[in-house]
């Protein structure tokens, strides 16, 4: 139930929207997605999930993925003013994140930005936020597992003196075959999600520790050869330079929302749910600007290549001793294993949510009755992210996601908006403050940064959309739950 709020309305049955245009802007009724909470095909979600636990999911999905992995292709693109770069990707995220903490609390629901936007938007609008999750998510943990393999081979040359051959560890177009190592990581991440969620958290909590642990050490051995003739000259390439870069790095704050994706498996959905996104954000962003400047200050800027690798490198060069790059290494195998599982997590949950409405095949929703997971849901995303990530080059899976996470955050900074006027008596744990400003202005950086991106990016993103398009017009459109009489609801019009 929503905390404090109005009695709630009772979904009444209606037929179905007889008019094209009508199905299209069906809208489901915040009381219907909250009492189907759980709900799937064959068992339920489990509540086991405190503050701390959807707190360390959210920086579970976020930390690493900017620093151990973009950072070395960011900082080519704006030099020292990488740190700015952070900044104003935080900054961007800030604003989607109050809407998210906002939207969280009051619809604690597996689908996140997708629920929020069938609430608020209807239909269509929701199916295209959901598509634009199945990008963020799927394909950024096919993006980071390729990381993965490049610490996983600095681990292996510093420890046993052996490194897997570019034939196995580099995907085509990077001088390789097949990246065996972003399969493993992909397919370990599958085997803990299919423990169930508490079994899940609980891991990944671990790995988030020695992932911060290894960041700070990072920054106290890097900070022995700071130079501070490297910030001399701060934006050698400009405002378009940190722009650029800012988007690029945006796909290092795409994390920060997994906690809105465990609303049905939360304790306390809303009152944690809001908590744990605005901590990790705060905690993810002070620490990627630390370890930012403490790069730039141990490197020149001009230093800088697009190897995943790059933390490592820079304490090597410091301490002249392979040692330290080594356990850097180590820990970012471990920290950037962490981003998989969470991020694979979330797009599982996606999906749940989306099968329970009728947009995509019903075996997304099935869970099992004794893990309380959706097992057949969490296989084969697992395995169509793992096939990904062996077989497509980091930088254009990095930048397809940051478009696709920036357009779904878009649509919730209008969500609420949307929610406040058609329901402004529903009582929010969280509330946007100076709404609808804010939201107006998160809309608006999210646009701005969209246009920072490759025209490239822009056309593999509209194939996606029609791609996503004709599957709903085909599919999801006639077997959605609204377009049947008996689940079909009546919703406030809007005003």
């Amino acid at each position: 139930m929503l905390d404090h709020g109005a009695p709630p309305r009772t979904p009444q049955a209606a037929p179905a929207p007889a008019g094209f245009g009508a199905r299209l802007m069906r809208r489901k009724p915040v009381e219907l997605l909250v009492a189907e909470g759980g709900q799937g095909e064959g068992g339920a979600l489990r509540r086991s999930l405190g503050m701390w636990q959807l707190t360390m999911i959210s920086i579970g999905a976020t930390l690493g993925t900017g620093i151990f992995v973009v950072l070395g292709e960011a900082v080519p693109k704006a030099g020292p003013a990488v740190t700015l770069s952070f900044v104003i990707a935080g900054i961007t995220a800030l604003f989607s994140a109050l809407s998210y903490a906002e939207l969280a609390g009051t619809i604690p629901v597996a689908g996140s930005s997708y629920s929020y936007a069938y609430a608020t938007m209807g239909e269509l609008l929701a199916w295209v936020c959901g598509w634009c999750l199945v990008l963020e998510y799927g394909v950024s943990v096919a993006a980071v597992a390729v990381g993965w393999g490049e610490y996983l081979n600095e681990l292996l040359d510093g420890t046993i003196g052996v490194t897997i051959p570019d034939a196995l560890s580099a995907p085509p177009g990077d001088g390789g075959i097949f990246n065996l190592p972003a399969l493993i990581v992909v397919l370990l991440a599958m085997v803990f999600l299919l423990g169930g969620a508490k079994e899940s958290a609980r891991a990944n909590t671990i790995m988030v520790a020695v992932k911060i642990a290894a960041l700070l050490l990072f920054c106290v051995i890097g900070f022995m050869g700071f130079k501070s003739g490297n910030y001399e000259d701060f934006m050698p390439l400009g405002m378009a330079g940190v722009s650029a870069a800012g988007a690029t790095l945006f796909f290092s704050y795409i994390g920060f929302d997994a906690a809105s994706t465990a609303g049905e498996e939360a304790k306390n959905p809303q009152r944690d749910l809001p908590r744990a996104i605005m901590l990790s954000l705060i905690i993810v962003t002070a620490l990627y600007v630390l370890v930012a400047a403490v790069a730039v200050g141990a490197r020149k800027w001009t230093g800088f290549t697009d190897s995943e690798a790059t933390l490592a490198a820079i304490m090597k060069d410091v301490t002249g001793q392979p040692f330290w790059g080594t356990v850097l290494a180590a820990g970012a195998v471990i920290a950037i294993a962490s981003v998989v599982l969470t991020v694979l997590y979330g797009q599982t949950r996606v999906l749940f949510a989306m099968s329970r409405d009728g947009l995509v095949p019903k075996v997304f929703a099935k869970v099992h009755p004794k893990t309380g997971a959706p097992r057949a849901n969490t296989i084969i995303v697992s395995l169509f992210c793992g096939v990904l990530a062996a077989a497509i080059p980091l930088g254009q899976l990095a930048d397809a996601t940051s478009i696709g996470t920036l357009f779904a955050f878009a649509l919730v900074n209008i969500a609420v908006i949307v929610l406040r006027r058609t329901r402004p008596d529903m009582k929010r744990t969280f509330r946007v403050p100076l709404s609808p400003v804010l939201p107006v202005v998160g809309f608006g950086f999210c646009v701005w940064m969209m246009g920072s991106l490759s025209a490239i990016t822009w056309i593999v993103f509209g194939v996606w959309m029609v791609v996503g398009l004709v599957f709903y017009f085909s599919y999801g459109m006639r077997r959605s739950r609204l377009a049947r009489p008996a689940t079909e609801s009546v919703d406030t019009p809007v005003s």
